[in-house]
């Protein structure tokens, strides 16, 4: 359970420092032998005990479509195509597409630091609210209200709270983003079937993280986040039957400051 909460808290920077601490400290066998074969992070020194370098953004598998999985892309956007896309060109249609979206309803699946998969639904209204809803037996809340975000724990009853500002999500929250200004753009590729975008946010909770976007090739519509926290724990959320149309319910981006309750 300690490392579950510290997955979301890792995600979505809800005082998670302390809790990716303690997940790291008891499982620690483990993440060593997962990291076992793989590469340093870029610009660890070859004799530092670095978490493993996740994998290339080019060889990140997506998740097959769903059959009814919206376009989730504006009409007016009228992107280059793949064969002829620079990484200039990809980080430039990235900002258009984030930037024309206002509203968002959604299914993700998530697959957290323990390899535990969640599903459930993704509220996002701009600029600053969010509500990642997950479905039962998952027991966890993520709200951003547009100051905070607070990550709920039903079960246990808790409730841990950080600034909008650390989050690693700014692609999703910011109403004018540029990735080249607000992040550090480490790495564009472009396939027949993704662009994958690397960028890196020193300004998360906890040190820098690093965030592998993976958008769709014609429509730049956003796929899938991978999220590399400062301990080089993953975590991947995939989207799937996106709504750019509907407008959230404004009391889901409420975040009550007393019990947490079912």
């Amino acid at each position: 359970m300690f490392r579950f909460c510290s997955a979301l808290l890792l995600t979505f920077l809800a005082s998670h420092l302390a809790m990716t601490q303690l997940a790291a400290a008891q499982t620690n066998g483990q993440a060593q032998a997962n990291g076992q074969g793989q590469g340093q992070p870029i610009g660890a020194p070859s004799n530092a005990q670095t978490p493993a370098k996740p994998q290339p953004p080019a060889n990140v598998p997506l998740p097959p479509r769903r059959p009814n999985a919206a376009n989730a892309i504006s009409k007016s956007l009228t992107p280059s195509q793949p064969s002829n896309l620079s990484p200039e060109e990809a980080v430039q249609n990235a900002n258009a597409y984030l930037n024309a979206v206002t509203t968002m309803v959604a299914d993700f699946t998530q697959i957290g630091v323990d390899g535990k998969r969640s599903e459930g639904k993704l509220y996002v209204q701009k600029p600053g609210k969010l509500r990642f809803q997950y479905d039962p037996p998952a027991v966890m809340e993520v709200i951003a209200d547009g100051r905070s975000v607070a990550v709920r724990n039903r079960r246990l009853n808790t409730q841990d709270m950080a600034f909008i500002g650390q989050t690693p999500l700014k692609f999703l929250l910011k109403n004018k983003l540029d990735l080249t200004k607000d992040t550090k753009v480490l790495d564009v590729v472009s396939s027949a079937n993704s662009t994958n975008i690397l960028i890196e946010d020193k300004a998360t909770f906890g040190g820098t993280s690093r965030i592998s976007l993976i958008f769709d090739p014609v429509t730049f519509a956003l796929r899938q986040w991978t999220v590399t926290d400062p301990q080089g724990y993953e975590t991947i959320v995939s989207l799937f039957n996106v709504d750019l149309n509907e407008k959230p319910d404004p009391s889901l981006f409420k975040i009550n400051e007393g019990p947490v309750r079912d």
